[in-house]
């Protein structure tokens, strides 16, 4: 962020009129409406107090400041509706404080480093501070998922002085911080909470520079009003003490409250858990997550963070995983895939140096992050599982990319690197496989031009020890690249007809070339042989052919992509999946969730009524969006919607209210115009009735159904 220039008058000239300060320059990032380009936020402190009862977060925020700039009139932070400012007040900055100087610390009763000081949100010592004077506030509205606070500053302020504004405020029904009944956990016996801020949602969570261009450390104290609960890091019953010592975006700060336990699972981490899911947590992980990093250090150089540890959240997670630094949240459902498990923790150690460490400086460049973790991630998986495992598990990735690309079209303008971030759009609304995948493809092409993936692992590591800790653009990455790489960049490597770095950039469509993997044939080509048997005539001999061949000995990954390109050719000939399911439905029934699914979707695709009951018992024991979404989706598309329907009935009670609103929205859509069954609908049909549209739409629509559905049919990624 460039300081302003402030151009004093010359000796002897004559006085000009006085005129207003000029307006602060446009944002930064169309998704900020914060003058975060007009200060330096030093640091940022949080009081927090926790009130599950009334679904409800008091906070004091106190941000230690500096203006680049003389005598700025405001400072504009990024809020929203569900967050109510009570007071604002202003303080020079006091004498330099003591902090704790641990990169992550577990404040301990007993000798080592005192906690940071309590906040201005519980009881001070008189005179203990510089005196506050209050500051005038207003809140207006700026986006659907955001407001802008403006707050008057003193007008004697100037430029790089250290001052501090100290807001007091309440969050009820913010979207950053998801409050649990004890229902919804796994245990049933205690309430929960966690937040999840990524990308746009922590502006809901504590006003703030609420974009990616800005970091800085933090510090907190939380108090938790909850009987018998304890949270990672709680230093006394009810009370927590945490201090960031490295600068993050906004975005990575992040708590969790609930009935968790720990287990050390190696010398720097440890697994938080429900008491019912800790030996699971602790068993599939225990050694691995230090093989995991001391293979990302050989690679990329030291990890930064002091501690990895891993918090294993309720159904109810919105996503897959989030790499909150020192922390990763992961969703519990996906303990019972261990090659999901695997590569999601993996995904999110490469975190650590790529999106924590250095992040993309706007939502446009999201790749950045997660292009380059997605790589990062392949490259640890090769080191520790070999290069075979590596290619299955990408090759069924950029199935899901190729997949996602014919629902969206080879045109649409997210399936850009660099997308154009319209103002009012939800840089939320940017997560697809593209970033994930085409941003891969990219990396692992200029992977490829240094012709050695050691000198390019070198390369990275230099890059990330040029910009830890700051926020960067693709035009950064690409000018290392060509410094470290001279003789590239002789051979203008960035101009190659068809592949320009600027087409990688900007081109719509798939990625300009994406990498073999031929080294993963011996796990891949079993699975073309039986997808090419199922398709073959004719169908007695193919299902005899097929019928030899032991998938119960496969990975999850090759039954998984097995079951996509059978989902991509749905619908099938009846008689082909009346086969299929007499040749597999016994055997994936008992496989993970991620398997089951695959083959319900198949079952609702392709309106095979035997198979219906377990569709039935499996949305009974889900609560995940990712395992619940893309079924409704599905069922809703064709023939079954009254089934639906009557399913929704009856789980709607075990299932988050954001989840719940969500299947509102989609079951919503279309009714009153029913489908006819292609055949006799079974009694798992027969129990909801056609003219039962009127009191469905009063359930569907009574609370506050969003107006568009969420096609998250293809897509299932995690942050």
């Amino acid at each position: 962020m460039a300081a302003q220039c402030c151009c004093r008058q010359a000796p002897g000239a004559e006085a000009a009129p006085v005129r207003p300060p000029p307006e602060p320059p446009p944002a930064l990032d169309v998704a900020s409406a914060s003058s975060a380009q007009l200060f330096r936020l030093r640091h940022l402190q949080l009081g927090l107090e926790l009130r599950p009862e009334a679904r409800e977060l008091a906070g004091c925020l106190v941000l230690e400041l500096c203006a680049l700039r003389p005598a700025p009139r405001a400072l504009v932070l990024d809020a929203h509706p569900a967050l109510r400012l009570h007071s604002a007040a202003f303080r020079r900055a006091p004498a330099a404080a003591a902090e704790t100087p641990c990169a992550f610390a577990f404040s301990a009763p007993g000798p080592g480093p005192a906690p940071p000081p309590p906040l201005p949100a519980f009881p001070e010592a008189p005179g203990s501070e510089p005196a506050c004077c209050p500051l005038a506030f207003r809140v207006d509205p700026f986006t659907d998922y955001g407001s802008s606070l403006t707050v008057t500053l003193p007008p004697e302020l100037q430029a790089h002085q250290p001052f501090q504004v100290i807001l007091r405020y309440t969050s009820t029904d913010a979207p950053a911080i998801w409050w649990l009944d004890p229902e919804l956990t796994y245990g049933c016996a205690k309430p929960f909470v966690f937040t999840q801020g990524h990308s746009v949602c922590n502006r809901s969570f504590f006003p703030c520079f609420d974009t990616p261009a800005v970091k800085c450390t933090y510090s907190a104290v939380v108090k938790v009003l909850m009987s018998a609960t304890r949270s990672a890091y709680m230093e006394e019953e009810g009370v927590f003490h945490f201090h960031m010592e490295h600068p993050v975006p906004a975005y990575l700060v992040a708590l969790v409250a609930g009935d968790l336990k720990p287990a050390d699972i190696g010398p720097r981490s440890r697994v938080w858990a429900e008491p019912c899911l800790l030996p699971t947590a602790t068993s599939k992980l225990s050694g691995a997550v230090e093989q995991w990093l001391s293979a990302a250090e050989r690679l990329y150089g030291p990890y930064m963070w002091g501690r990895y540890d891993i918090v294993f959240l309720p159904p109810s997670f919105p996503i897959v995983a989030m790499e909150n630094p020192c922390l990763t949240f992961i969703i519990s459902s996906i303990l019972e895939s261990d090659e999901f498990l695997v590569i999601d923790v993996i995904h999110e150690v490469a975190h650590s140096w790529f999106g924590n460490a250095v992040t993309n400086a706007t939502w446009e460049e999201m790749w950045l992050s997660e292009g380059l973790a997605t790589y990062a991630q392949r490259r640890i998986t090769t080191e520790t599982y070999g290069a075979a495992f590596t290619c299955l598990e990408t090759a069924f990735r950029l199935d899901a990319l190729h997949r996602q690309m014919k629902l969206l079209g080879e045109d649409s303008p997210v399936s850009k690197l660099q997308v154009k971030l319209e103002p009012g759009v939800n840089p939320s609304h940017l997560m697809n496989l593209f970033t994930y995948e085409k941003g891969y493809c990219f990396v692992y092409y200029l992977s490829q031009l240094c012709g050695d993936p050691q000198r390019f692992d070198d390369f990275l590591r230099a890059y990330v020890e040029k910009y830890k800790f700051t926020s960067v653009v693709a035009q950064d990455l690409l000018d290392s690249f060509l410094s470290f790489f001279p003789e590239l960049k002789e051979q203008s490597v960035d101009c190659r007809a068809g592949l320009e770095f600027e087409r990688w950039l900007n081109a719509t469509g798939p990625p300009l070339a994406e990498p073999d993997l031929s080294q993963g044939s011996s796990l891949t080509r079993p699975v073309e042989a039986l997808f090419q048997l199922w398709t073959a005539e004719p169908l007695d001999q193919a299902a005899a052919s097929a019928s030899a061949i032991d998938i119960s000995k496969w990975r999850t990954f090759q039954t998984a992509l097995f079951l996509d390109r059978l989902l991509d050719g749905s619908p099938l000939p009846q008689e082909v999946v009346m086969s299929l399911s007499k040749c597999y439905s016994s055997l994936l029934d008992s496989m993970n969730a991620e398997i089951r699914i695959r083959w319900l979707q198949i079952v609702v695709r392709n309106d095979y009524y035997p198979d219906l009951h377990r569709v039935r018992r499996f949305l009974e024991s889900q609560m995940s969006r990712m395992y619940t979404i893309p079924l409704y989706e599905d069922l809703c598309t064709g023939a079954l919607k009254s089934f639906a329907l009557e399913v929704f009935y009856q789980t709607q009670g075990r299932l988050h209210p954001n989840l719940r609103r969500a299947i509102q929205q989609i079951l919503s859509q279309g009714l009153g115009s029913s489908t006819e069954p292609a055949s006799e609908p079974s009694t798992e049909l027969g129990k909801a009735e056609a003219d039962t549209d009127s009191d469905a739409q009063a359930l569907l629509l009574g609370d506050e159904a969003p107006s568009s559905a969420i096609s998250l049919r293809d897509v299932n990624v995690s942050a």
